[in-house]
């Protein structure tokens, strides 16, 4: 049932903290209703509990403002319910195909907020493949599910009685326990009803520690952000706060010595800036393997990828395996360390590695506060405010898929001058910067255009307007659309988004111009002393 918000206790209204807390949107988008008329302020910083209320009933869910305002609105399922029907599911079904008829009975905004995606047997087998299982060592997966992870590990030859299991969903619980009873004739006090990060500050005090940790851990889980700050703090996290990075980093906190850890993830782990201080952390150990397994749920775009390693000082000469697309390549650990913010681009053969080292070894400057950013317009509902011809009042407006690097096509919508009606605006001073680039924000590719009237752009496409770089910013549209930055962007980062934290990453080279004032890719690659291969990778020729 949606609680009231007018049972709140607040008297003058609902600070905007609160109200995001709520909703579970960020600060900046209960602004952002606030300046588009949806919400009414009561006083500085104190939204209307009323309108909040007329807000949630009558507005979202039927005018696409943004997907996750309507998160909490979405369908919902009946706990009890779903209890009642646990044991007919074990009774009719085995093994993993238990997880999966369950996983069916969940909504679809409950398996969003707890990051829910059971994992298939066939990649836990292969996370286990390398792995030597003792009938006595200590097995836990601190967000058992169904109880994939801990069946296998039976299996593979751990006793049931040191096998542990954690999950806040008491049916996921419920069901790991039927199915060791039904697959082993065991009943077990081991896998338990617990918030893992709360429960693992008990077990440190209790010196219980693990030889095997195995898990898919919450992707992405939501919950108060004050309360994943106090965990990071807890586990060493820094600033990664995300739940992959809190459960890793409170794994870490009861792995045994030379104990091993097992983590499938979303591929953003891997070379997304959020995950960085984590990901440090990792490299102080031995890291034993990592593997791409592809688009494994259905219905998530992301690709399930994992980091397996061990609890020891890492020895700079073992070489780690790195598994992608059928294809097993060795890379050292230093290949690792040495990209910027320790980014895992395992997906690359080490001599590929070693052009990216060389061309970070070349004189070069970044973009970090040396440009200043916005995004595109965000009218809240493109659908209602862009029309695909010109009339009076209306002026045109630019889509990333309108950036190409030939030019900028015709354009083909067009939005109100009156920009008050819009979600989310950047200062217009910076669309009427006498000179931009723009970029396509959704793409693999990097694809600038260089904007020197004034062009106005929808939120597929983003902005950055140099500063004290040295360089024109023509010359700067040249260097991000060449080939090479282009390869280096896809092997560094490997994302389908053209984020500002890898852009402000990309080596820039501004003495290039120095020698040559116009770019031709030749040359370019001549100053760097590369050349390209007849297989199109790049070889050091210095």
């Amino acid at each position: 049932m949606q609680t009231k918000l007018s049972d709140t206790k607040e008297a003058n209204g609902l600070t905007i903290k609160k109200a995001a807390q709520i909703v579970q949107v960020s600060t900046v988008t209960i602004r952002n209703w606030v300046k588009t008329g949806y919400l009414s302020q009561t006083e500085k910083n104190l939204i209307s509990r009323e309108s909040l209320d007329n807000f949630l009933l009558t507005v979202a869910g039927k005018d696409k403002l943004n997907s996750r305002a309507n998160k909490r609105l979405k369908d919902n399922h009946n706990h009890q319910e779903l209890t009642e029907k646990i044991q007919s599911l074990v009774q009719k079904f085995s093994g993993e195909n238990i997880g999966i008829e369950y996983e069916k009975l969940l909504s679809n905004s409950y398996r969003n907020k707890e990051g829910i995606y059971y994992t298939p047997i066939r990649v836990i087998k292969d996370m286990f493949s390398e792995i030597s299982f003792k009938k006595d060592l200590k097995f836990l997966d601190p967000s058992c599910g169904s109880g994939n992870f801990i069946i296998e590990a039976i299996k593979s030859g751990i006793s049931p009685e040191n096998v542990y299991g954690y999950d806040v969903d008491e049916n996921a619980v419920i069901i790991t326990r039927e199915r060791i009873k039904k697959e082993f004739g065991i009943e077990t006090a081991n896998i338990k009803v617990e918030n893992f990060l709360q429960e693992v500050i008990k077990l440190e005090k209790e010196n219980m520690y693990f030889d095997l940790i195995f898990t898919n851990p919450p992707w992405g889980k939501k919950f108060d952000k004050s309360d994943k700050e106090k965990f990071a703090e807890i586990y060493g996290c820094g600033k990664s706060i995300d739940t992959t990075s809190l459960f890793m980093g409170a794994c870490f906190s009861i792995l045994k010595q030379n104990g091993i850890l097992g983590f499938l993830m979303q591929e953003a782990f891997f070379n997304i800036t959020t995950f960085e201080d984590i990901r440090k952390q990792a490299v102080k150990k031995q890291i034993i393997r990592f593997v791409d397994y592809g688009k494994t749920f259905k219905g998530l775009i992301t690709k399930a990828r994992a980091i397996i390693l061990k609890n020891s000082q890492p020895n700079p000469k073992t070489p780690i395996k790195c598994c992608t697309d059928n294809i097993t390549y060795n890379r050292t650990l230093e290949s690792f360390k040495n990209n910027p913010k320790t980014i895992f681009n395992f997906w690359i053969k080490d001599s590929e590695s070693k052009i990216i080292d060389h061309l970070y070894s070349v004189n070069h400057i970044t973009l970090q506060n040396k440009a200043n950013w916005a995004l595109g317009i965000v009218t809240g509902n493109n659908h209602k405010y862009c029309i695909n011809t010109q009339k009076e009042g209306h002026i045109p407006i630019y889509k990333g898929s309108d950036i190409t690097k030939a030019g900028l096509k015709q354009p083909s919508t067009y939005i109100s001058k009156d920009f008050s009606k819009f979600q989310q605006v950047a200062p217009l001073e910076m669309y009427q910067s006498a000179e931009k680039l723009i970029y396509k924000f959704i793409s693999s590719d990097l694809c600038f255009f260089y904007d020197n009237q004034q062009r106005y752009i929808l939120n597929s496409a983003n902005l950055l307007i140099p500063v004290d770089i040295d360089i024109s910013a023509k010359q700067l549209t040249s260097l991000l659309n060449s080939e090479i930055m282009n390869w280096l962007f896809k092997k560094l980062f490997s994302t389908h988004k053209v984020l500002r934290s890898d852009l402000e990453l990309l080596p820039i080279y501004k003495d290039y111009f120095l020698f040559d004032k116009d770019f031709t890719e030749t040359k370019f690659l001549e100053y760097l002393q590369i050349r390209k291969t007849e297989k199109g990778s790049y070889e050091i020729t210095g």
